[in-house]
């Protein structure tokens, strides 16, 4: 029987810069390797960015280079649209456009997709087009296939990834050089870890719109980036990273989502992880996620989050899984969120205030006899059953003749209402010097 060889897919990429080279330079080099994967050939035939010279230099005469994005998609050629832009304005729009036009999608904006997924896919659903994401979480760690499909037969219980390379290097540099959070940041932006205004990175939303994707897949519900629980890193001292360590421990900034009897946990912050977990030893600008499901129990995944061609490999694989299913019936595809539309579950996210988890604690009071009496008392009368406390001598906190010190207390589980409710009265008392610190604690088991 003679086979039919079929027309290459036409790929348009709307941004040419540190991902969009890295696409087209992959798919070049690895042609031949993704033609046999594939069964098909996938072609970049027109690149949109504002800056035509530039653009055209990357990619060579032979493709066409335009300014104007829209042009891509009005383009009847073109089969499949890779959104690069980033940001949640203009690239929205394009991509509701491109749907709305026929084509497939593959973006690496986890933004837009935390904050627009429900419309966005429920347009692409409507159009019976693909919209592909594996760029949008963890770089080039396949954890969204993992989910939606390597894992589909377990119930998923709880994830928790390090998915944001800037603050797993602060942290990291933190710890191995015993500077603080400001210092190591400068170090970060001049070495292009960290942005120019790196408020996303370090304040924990870029996290957050990753682990809010995740959970959609793992649970089956709509993404609601407005649910989430986010703090990042600015207020860690390395004094923190230092008890912990001689706790045992490790801090890491997790992005978690957990299913509970009572809803579903969706939060990213700093976290005690114990140093003998394989993610705590997680280090520099990589990225690792849990994910612990009830017939596979435990599973890690380790790579590099970011980065041109790491991105560009997820990039590529969804331009192959598309070229794939490009002709499959469309209810035959898998699903965005892995569960089938009509089938997504409308379990609440709960409240930070439900959470229950443990803590860590790092109170500065003064150096004088009943003080550790006064807040373990007020633990204890609020039921909150301590696990280890560490008491740092003066002199090592504050120097010869110094009067106050360090009070280190970890917690077991309690509801953070309740913990909210204890730190105020702790940090009422005249021996507390100083805002207490609290760093939430996971097991990870």
């Amino acid at each position: 029987m003679k086979q039919v060889t079929l027309k290459p897919l036409q790929v348009g990429l709307l941004g040419i810069g540190t991902v969009g080279s890295g696409v087209f330079n992959v798919l070049q080099r690895n042609q031949g390797e993704i033609l046999r994967r594939s069964g098909r050939g996938i072609e970049i035939s027109m690149v949109a960015d504002l800056d035509t010279a530039r653009a055209q230099a990357a990619v060579g005469k032979d493709v066409t280079v335009v300014a104007d994005a829209r042009a891509v998609i009005a383009n009847p050629e073109i089969d499949i649209v890779v959104e690069l832009i980033g940001g949640y304005g203009i690239a929205r729009q394009l991509v509701l456009e491109a749907i709305e036009a026929g084509k497939h999608v593959v973006t690496a904006n986890k933004a837009l997709l935390a904050v627009h997924g429900t419309e966005i896919f429920a347009a692409a659903h409507r159009k019976g087009v693909m919209v592909a994401f594996e760029a949008a979480v963890a770089g080039g760690i396949p954890i969204i296939k993992a989910l939606r499909e390597g894992l589909t037969a377990n119930r998923i219980e709880w994830i928790a990834g390090i998915i944001n390379g800037t603050t797993n290097f602060i942290l990291s540099e933190m710890r191995d050089k015993g500077l603080d959070f400001d210092v190591v940041l400068k170090e970060a932006q001049r070495l292009g870890y960290a942005e120019a205004d790196p408020t996303f990175d370090i304040e924990g939303v870029d996290a957050a719109h990753k682990a809010v994707l995740m959970s959609a897949i793992a649970f089956g519900v709509p993404v609601q980036f407005d649910k989430a629980y986010v703090e990042g890193i600015t207020k860690l001292g390395a004094q923190d990273i230092r008890y912990a360590e001689q706790l045992g421990y490790r801090i890491k900034l997790l992005g978690i989502t957990k299913k509970t009897a009572k809803g579903i946990e969706l939060r990213v912050h700093p976290s005690l992880v114990p140093a003998k977990r394989l993610i705590a030893n997680v280090e520099g600008a990589m990225n690792a996620v849990m994910v612990h499901g009830d017939a596979v129990g435990t599973t890690l995944y380790y790579g590099k989050g970011a980065g041109s061609e790491p991105t560009a490999s997820a990039v590529i694989a969804d331009l192959v899984d598309i070229t794939r299913l490009h002709t499959a019936d469309a209810a035959q595809r898998v699903p965005h969120l892995a569960f089938q539309p009509d089938a997504m579950s409308d379990t609440p996210v709960l409240a930070m205030g439900d959470v229950v988890t443990s803590y860590y604690l790092r109170l500065n009071v003064a150096d004088e006899a009943g003080v550790l009496a006064s807040v373990t008392g007020i633990l204890a009368a609020l039921g909150i059953s301590i696990d280890a406390v560490l008491q740092r001598e003066a002199d090592e906190v504050g120097g010869e003749g110094s009067t106050q010190t360090d009070l280190i207390i970890l917690t077991h589980d309690c509801v953070e209402a309740r913990m909210n409710e204890a730190l105020a009265q702790m940090q009422a008392l005249p021996t507390v010097l100083a805002p207490i610190t609290r760093i939430r604690k996971e097991e990870l088991v």
